[in-house]
């Protein structure tokens, strides 16, 4: 059973920089795609960025050029660099794993608030 755990969230002013942290445990972390969701009140959960095995990247195009994805296999991690950071960005980021013979994250973390004060 993959167990994620988030960290690294907070409140912060706009402009500032977040790094978010999600430690990965239960099975062999190189073979799981993983990816940053949010989802603020009201709003549908939005996929933020994904990294394969290995270590491809995707964005959403609203957090392109600000955010960067990054894994390190042999720390079992994941991290979100979150730089100028918007008050639109302030949501609940969750971690999300799935296999990279699977189509569906199968597997979420807890979530960790980020908060951008204007």
């Amino acid at each position: 059973q993959v167990e994620l755990s988030e960290s690294g969230g907070g409140l912060v002013q706009a402009g500032a920089s977040l790094r978010l942290s999600c430690a990965f445990s239960g099975r062999t972390f190189a073979t799981y795609i993983m990816a940053w969701f949010r989802q603020a009140p009201g709003k549908q959960r939005e996929l933020v960025a994904v990294i394969s095995s290995g270590s491809s990247t995707n964005y959403a195009d609203s957090v392109k050029g600000r955010f960067t994805i990054s894994r390190d296999n042999a720390k079992n991690t994941v991290y979100l660099q979150l730089n100028s950071l918007k008050p639109v960005d302030t949501s609940i980021y969750h971690c999300a794993a799935r296999h990279y013979r699977t189509s569906q994250y199968t597997y979420w973390g807890q979530g960790t608030q980020v908060t951008v004060s204007s």
